[in-house]
């Protein structure tokens, strides 16, 4: 049998996923190289030897996803996969066009390729984009399970972007353990909202071995939580499977990969923030819900704003900081920071744009859409000190934190600032607490803390 040279496209998760479950030790295979993008730095580094197998003894290299047309010719691909999440079709099929025309296959994995099973009950939180309040909705599913005297264990979708052999696998129980793996911001902004609230949360690279450890907590595992990332479907097989959706993007949850295969897999469809959404956007994402998920149950949730000190927001000239993904590929115009703001009466929300520096700069040139608000990009030391200094250097009377973790503590902030805060409340029935006590009786975890 010839051997297949295999070029997996990503961006420093999915990727390195599908290589481990599918790739790693089919000798039918060979795997090329991975491409990366959106991930600053990552191109130009080696998955490693000591999780790339016995079959890639020199590790696997990572090239920048710019390379790719030449990459298929020089390495001689047969086949190329796409491995990352929250495109659009028409980007998707975009990048399909690139690898056809330079004479490869264009793959795409599903979930039956690529899902690890658990010995655990797992309940799995997808989107179908990047920003809907996947993370509120983890927070309330845990807080649930935990008033059943269930222990509920979170795992994280992957974001490795340091040394990807030391991050295999990764726990974290404190704050400390943050700076014990080198957490950027865009992994404490996932990671901290659990660990404020005393909850265990597993991520890093090889998530069979994720998986084993979790199981195997020294606290104790009734239930796996998977806690999904952008639009991406579970690398776990669910017991559960809850999507959430969002009604200010009305009508994405059919236009971006891979947001509809989680809507058309899911068990409950969440059409979250409709305390701030038009009525007719949330008729819109409820339809479509009923078109590719007719047999889901649909509940509504409001996303619950609080402030901590909402006395430096009314009158005053404010700078928003909003998390960064959900602002970048997410597309998102506007975060729980512009919501407060208006609330809460500011006088007027400062463009940043005049004041960025560094690779903030390039993030407002290749995301025009985004304009008022300070998106918090931080995968590297460079991009922490360039948002420390656009914040620091901009007009401003106070700054608007609307990132899920506490900005003034890994950078230092020259004037007032609040964090604003957000969290899932369901509104009427059917509700989390039904869904969850149904699942509870289904999988026998009432009885085995009797």
């Amino acid at each position: 049998m010839k051997t297949k040279n295999i070029i997996i496209i990503g961006a420093a998760g999915r990727d390195f996923h599908n290589f481990n479950t599918y790739y790693r030790n089919k000798e039918e295979y060979n795997v090329v190289a991975f491409t990366a993008t959106q991930i600053p730095d990552i191109d130009g580094r080696k998955y490693p030897a000591e999780l790339a197998g016995e079959l890639y003894p020199e590790g696997i290299p990572i090239y920048s996803q710019d390379q790719l047309p030449e990459l298929i010719k020089d390495l001689k691909a047969d086949e190329c996969v796409f491995s990352y999440s929250d495109l659009s079709y028409e980007k998707v099929m975009g990048i399909g066009a690139i690898v056809n025309s330079a004479g490869a296959n264009f793959t795409l994995l599903g979930s039956k390729a690529t899902m690890i099973k658990s010995n655990k009950p797992v309940i799995s939180v997808c989107a179908v984009r990047t920003g809907t309040g996947k993370s509120q909705t983890s927070r309330k599913v845990i807080e649930t399970l935990l008033e059943h005297d269930l222990k509920v264990v979170a795992i994280r979708h992957p974001m490795p972007y340091g040394d990807l052999a030391a991050q295999r696998v990764q726990r974290y129980a404190t704050v400390s353990d943050f700076q014990k793996h080198n957490c950027t911001i865009e992994e404490m902004e996932e990671y901290e909202p659990h660990v404020d609230r005393g909850n265990i949360i597993y991520a890093g690279v090889d998530y069979q071995d994720i998986l084993d450890a979790a199981e195997n907590d020294p606290d104790g595992c009734d239930v796996i939580l998977w806690d999904g990332g952008n639009n991406d479907f579970s690398f776990y097989e669910p017991d559960l499977a809850i999507t959430v959706l969002d009604p200010h993007r009305p009508g994405h949850e059919l236009k971006y990969y891979p947001g509809e295969v989680c809507l058309r897999t899911t068990d409950v469809s969440i059409i979250n923030k409709i305390d701030s959404a038009p009525e007719e956007a949330i008729q819109t994402v409820e339809n479509n819900i009923k078109f590719a998920a007719p047999n889901s149950t649909i509940i509504k949730a409001e996303s619950k704003i609080s402030v901590d000190n909402p006395e430096i927001i009314k009158g005053k000239r404010v700078l928003i900081v909003e998390d960064g993904p959900t602002l970048t590929h997410g597309e998102m115009k506007l975060g729980a920071g512009v919501i407060a703001a208006q609330r809460l009466g500011a006088a007027e929300i400062i463009d940043p744009r005049p004041f960025a520096v560094g690779s903030l700069i390039t993030t407002f040139d290749k995301y025009t859409h985004i304009d008022s608000i300070l998106p918090a990009m931080g995968y590297g030391e460079q991009q922490l000190k360039d948002l420390e200094a656009t914040i620091n250097a901009t007009d401003c009377d106070a700054v608007i934190i609307g990132t899920p973790m506490d900005l003034s503590r890994v950078i230092n902030i020259n004037k007032p600032c609040t964090r604003v805060y957000y969290d899932l409340e369901e509104v009427g029935s059917p509700n989390l607490e039904t869904v969850l006590s149904d699942f509870i009786v289904k999988h026998n975890l009432a009885a085995t803390n009797v």
